[in-house]
């Protein structure tokens, strides 16, 4: 693994799970100012500007965004501490995919997908996103995602500043199918 890719995960970590575990605190929108981070990171994590920058602005999964000043970072999405992104809901596309492992596929067709310990379930518009996503966690399996009917039904979608469509829930009436990985 690269360094900068060990230094992104940290940052997940840290932005998005356990501030507290090097004694940040978030603002209420996930917000922490740069220079705070790089301090406190230490000696854990020796952290600059300019490497903050080039992860925030090279990774494939822009996990992170740095606030318009450029004084602040923050987690895009996948939050389990209590945030408020400011997410409007946003009419999703018909189809969405969830990315899981096949191991988990009997228990998400019995309750659906629910968000767990984080905000949101996390779905992807495209079919290689989820795949990449399952693949994480064991062989993939991709869910199709009936989002037109549970927006039609009530239910809201929100798309994260690096295109991760969100929901609260996905009940599993709304799974249409298992693909094949």
């Amino acid at each position: 693994m690269s360094e900068l890719s060990k230094i992104s995960k940290f940052l997940s970590f840290i932005l998005r799970h356990r501030p507290d575990d090097i004694g940040l605190k978030l603002d209420n929108k996930g917000w922490v100012f740069i220079s705070e981070l790089i301090k406190k990171a230490k000696p854990e994590v020796l952290l600059t500007k300019s490497l903050i920058q080039k992860i925030v602005v090279e990774s494939d999964k822009q996990r992170f965004k740095i606030s318009e000043d450029g004084l602040k970072i923050r987690a895009n999405q996948g939050h389990s501490v209590k945030i408020d992104l400011g997410l409007k809901p946003t009419i999703p596309p018909a189809i969405l995919y969830h990315g899981t492992a096949t191991r988990f596929l009997d228990s998400i067709m019995q309750k659906g997908l629910t968000a767990g310990q984080r905000h949101h379930v996390h779905l992807s518009s495209d079919i290689e996103t989820a795949r990449a996503v399952g693949q994480r966690y064991g062989k993939p399996a991709i869910l199709q995602i009936n989002a037109e009917q549970m927006h039609n039904d009530g239910y809201q979608f929100f798309l994260s500043d690096n295109h991760v469509w969100l929901t609260n829930l996905v009940v599993n009436q709304y799974i249409l199918r298992t693909l094949d990985s």
